[in-house]
């Protein structure tokens, strides 16, 4: 069951922006946390940023200083920033909610996902 609506994924060339958006609801995000994981094409499912309900972040290694996370708590809707996007942020994102953390097992709801395909 899809409890959330990401949008905003495409093809983009290296160097390029792109800003997802993960639109929820009052139950997925009241007092909840948000994060961001993604799994690029034969790899494991990974962190990519969480925030807190009260906006504090946490950032993988490999997007700190390029991705900003960031939520709109009165549209329920948060978002990623990517900026400097390289081929390796190639991956399917998905948004989850619901816990907090880097472990995407705790997280209770989630989105269908959106393709980001970055071409060198």
């Amino acid at each position: 069951q899809v409890q959330l609506v990401e949008s905003g994924g495409g093809l983009v060339q290296a160097g390029d922006s792109l800003r997802l958006s993960c639109e929820g609801s009052a139950r997925t995000f009241r007092m909840n946390g948000v994060a961001w994981f993604r799994q690029g094409p034969g790899k494991e499912r990974e962190f990519v940023a969480t925030l807190h309900w009260t906006g504090g972040t946490t950032y993988a290694d490999s997007v700190k200083g390029r991705f900003t996370a960031s939520r709109d708590n009165a549209k329920y809707t948060a978002y990623l920033q990517m900026n400097s996007l390289k081929p390796e942020d190639t991956a399917v994102y998905r948004c989850a909610a619901g816990s907090v953390g880097t472990n995407w097992r705790s997280y209770p709801y989630w989105g269908q996902g959106t393709q980001v395909t970055v071409s060198s």
